[in-house]
Order: C-alpha cells, then sequence, then structure tokens
C-alpha cells in the first residue's frame, strides 16, 4: 500500500509529528507503517483542511494527515478523525460533504495513542468536521492539542509518530456513530474494547443537519456495516428519528454492549447467530460468550422448566458460567436466559450436554433441591396469607414479619413462619440424570 504523510509548513504540531517520524525511522527498527507499505512525505505551504483533491498529486492509496488540534477549551489530547462537513463548510471542504474514511487505519493508530499517550494527555476520536471533502482516497488526521505548548511537545510528538509507525490494522467491523460530543467518548471506549472502528461520526449538536442522503453518504464513506447511537446524549424523538432512517437504509444499528459482546466472533457468523435467534424467538436479544471465529450457527435445545430453575435461584452465577462456555443465550423482555441457546453445529450435542450440567449443578447448591431417579425435585417453601389470616393475623407488618422468618404474637399466641407456610414440589425430568451430577 501507497501512504502519504502529509503536513503543513506552518502547523508547528504537524512539523513535530514529522521530525519525530524521520528520526524514528533514520533510526532503524521494525516498523510496519513503513516496512509494509511504501511511504511518502508531503509539505505544504498552506492549511491542510483546504486541501482538496491533494490526492490527484501525491497518487496514495492512503493520506495520513498530520496536524494540530486547537480548542476553546485547551486540554492536552491526541485525536484521530476524518473530515466532513454536515452543514456549512466554514473551515474548508464543501457544504454536505463527506471524505472517504479509513476506519481499520483510525483504530489502530487510535489504541497505539491510548498505550503510548504521555501522562496527562487525553486520546480520542474527533467527531467528522473540517475540510478537505474533496477526497477520493481514504484519510485520516492524527492531532496534537490543543495548545502551542502541546503542539510543540517531542514527548507528544514522538508517542504520534510510534503510534503511526506501528499501526497494524485488523480485522475490524466498521460503523457510523451518532451523538456525542466532539471528542466522541463513548465511541472511542467502544473502539478501545472491541474490534468496532468507526468512520464518520455525527456529534449530536448536528444530528438536526441529517437527512437520508447525509446517512448514506457516511456509510459508504466509512464502508460501514453497523452504526451506533449514544442515546443519552440525544433527545428521544431525535433517537427515534435516527433509527427510522437507518432502518430505511437497512442498517443495523448496534448497543455499545452488543458490540462489545461479539469479541473474536466473525462478523458474517454474528449476522447468521442473530438471524437464527429471530427464528427461534423474534425480538429477542442476543448474548455472545465464548463463541470465537466462524461456524454454522446451530440452535441447542434445553429444558425450559431447568433453565427457568436455574435463572430463578442464581442467574448472576448460570449467565456467568454460560460465559466460559462457546455459545450465545437469548433474552427476551423479562426472561434474562430462554431455553434456546446457539452454538455451532458440530458442538451442539457437548453443548446440550455442558448446559444441562451446569443447570442440575447450580441447582443442586439450593438445599431444598433432590435427585428422585430421573427427575430434579424443588421444594418451595413460600409465606401463606391465607393460613396467616386463619391463625388471626392481620395483613400488614405482621405478615412481612413472618414471611421474612420472625415469629409474632397475636392476643398472647406466638405464631411461628413454619405455622403459616406452604410447600410446594417441582419435578423436573432429565433422561438420564445421573450423567450431568
Amino acid at each position: 500500500m501507497r501512504i502519504a504523510l502529509i503536513n503543513s509548513k506552518q502547523d508547528v504540531a504537524g512539523v513535530n509529528i514529522r521530525h519525530r517520524l524521520e528520526e524514528l525511522l533514520a533510526a532503524g527498527g521494525r516498523w510496519p507503517l513503513a516496512d509494509d507499505h511504501t511511504l511518502t512525505f508531503h509539505e505544504v505551504d498552506g492549511r491542510l483542511i483546504y486541501q482538496d483533491r491533494i490526492d490527484e498529486e501525491v497518487k496514495a492509496d492512503l493520506i495520513i494527515f498530520i496536524s494540530r488540534h486547537a480548542s476553546a477549551q485547551p486540554t492536552p489530547a491526541l485525536t484521530v478523525h476524518v473530515t466532513g462537513n454536515y452543514d456549512t463548510a466554514d473551515l474548508g471542504g464543501e457544504p454536505g460533504a463527506l471524505a472517504p474514511a479509513a476506519p481499520a487505519w483510525m483504530h489502530a493508530i487510535l489504541r497505539n495513542l491510548a498505550a503510548r499517550a504521555p501522562e496527562g494527555y487525553r486520546v480520542s476520536y474527533e467527531v467528522t468536521h473540517h475540510g478537505p471533502t474533496a477526497l477520493s482516497t481514504p484519510s485520516l488526521f492524527v492531532e496534537i492539542g490543543s495548545t502551542a505548548t502541546e503542539w510543540a511537545d517531542p514527548v507528544a510528538g514522538r508517542a504520534v509518530a510510534e503510534s503511526m509507525l506501528s499501526a497494524v490494522p485488523e480485522e475490524t467491523i466498521n460503523f457510523i456513530g451518532f451523538g456525542g460530543t466532539h471528542y466522541a467518548m463513548r465511541q472511542t471506549e467502544i473502539a478501545l474494547s472491541s474490534r468496532g472502528a468507526f468512520g464518520h461520526i455525527a456529534p449530536a449538536r448536528q444530528i438536526g443537519f441529517l437527512d437520508p442522503g447525509l446517512i448514506q453518504q457516511m456509510r459508504e464513506a466509512s464502508c460501514a456495516v453497523a452504526a451506533y447511537i449514544d442515546r443519552k446524549s440525544l433527545p428521544a424523538d431525535e433517537v427515534r428519528r435516527i433509527e427510522r432512517m437507518l432502518d430505511d437504509a437497512g442498517l443495523l444499528l448496534l448497543s455499545e454492549s452488543e458490540i462489545l459482546d461479539i469479541g473474536d466472533l466473525e462478523w458474517t457468523t454474528y449476522l447468521r447467530v442473530r438471524a437464527l435467534a429471530e427464528e427461534i424467538a423474534p425480538g429477542s436479544r442476543v448474548h455472545i460468550h465464548g463463541l470465537t471465529g466462524d461456524g454454522t450457527p446451530a440452535p441447542v435445545q434445553i429444558n425450559p422448566d431447568l433453565v427457568e430453575e436455574t435463572a430463578k435461584i442464581n442467574k448472576e452465577k448460570f449467565i456467568e458460567a454460560l460465559g466460559k462456555l462457546p455459545v450465545a443465550h437469548l433474552s427476551k423482555g423479562s426472561t434474562e436466559v430462554l431455553p434456546s441457546f446457539i452454538g455451532f453445529e458440530h458442538e451442539t450435542s457437548r453443548l446440550a450436554s455442558d448446559i444441562t450440567t451446569l443447570c442440575v449443578k447450580l441447582l443442586l447448591i439450593c438445599e431444598n433441591t433432590v435427585i428422585a431417579g430421573d427427575h430434579l425435585v424443588l421444594r418451595k417453601v413460600r409465606f401463606d396469607p391465607a393460613k396467616a389470616r386463619r391463625h388471626g393475623v392481620p395483613k400488614g407488618p405482621l405478615f412481612a414479619m413472618l414471611a421474612g422468618g420472625r415469629a409474632v404474637e397475636i392476643d398472647g399466641r406466638k405464631i411461628t413462619p413454619d405455622m403459616v407456610q406452604t410447600t410446594s414440589a417441582k419435578r423436573i425430568h432429565i433422561p438420564g440424570l445421573e450423567r450431568y451430577t
């Protein structure tokens, strides 16, 4: 790949970063950006934000602009972003135009910046802003902010240079983002914790300018396969409007937890898992656990009563233990674990056995569960209001005391909890139960 590194002579931060790049390259060593690609340096006289069509001159497959970042509230910062204008073009480029993004490269450099940032420097995406926009080559800005002190800081310059030179893009899942502040903190956290890589991001203050055409531009310029909305930063009506436009565009919308859940699962496989989940339980939510790589998803059915009782007795430990299995579980509404699971086709028999074993063991921890042949018998003791009333206990605080296991006194008579309890038993048939104990 041909990569052009472009700075402006008048930009102190850009010159600083370029000098550190040249020093590191001159010193030798293994630097993937230089060793695996063809690098060219370019320096321009004017500001970078006005360099529309510069890709016609530099002939590259990727352009990295190295630059300064300025802010009205100056904070030491290292940032990455792509360029474009959702509204007017006050700082270069064209109105309502977006440049082609390089999400995987921004993701790689952002993560490197987070690992190398000098103390006191914030690392983040910036949302889409300023020019140039008239580019056909994917590009990104890497910047030092936010005052002249940081722009000239050699330590910050070296951190940026090392982050660029050591960048090795992985197989990312490309998103467009909506909402948040200029520094896109939620999108940054997602990128630092997952394969989710953002291209164009529209901040909360500019959401009102978006229309289906701009969203399509965002999607195409970012090579996006999905979208993310920072819901807490937007009014509910704006969230619904964006959701409708994404739905009309056929673009999948994922929450932060869903993005993090994907882990190392292949994207196409993840889509097949979601499609299967919709067949099994329409409207359900998919929770990926230890399912990784590629495979053919298949359903794993577990005794519904077994799953229901396990979730009732120890839901947290149940879900925690599922995290160690190559499986996805489904939830819907108030039911946090449905009895239908998803695994890879060649592992379904083993998964059915492992999940059944997990449920049986968790239920047997409960002192009121016993084994009777091929049945698990769950004995449940409950406070019985009708019995309490027959003993003359009035409804109210005394009910609560008895239900909590404390005796009460009524007209000189002691009423103990066992006097107002009802015992029931639920039998769950599990063929070959001894195999799971």
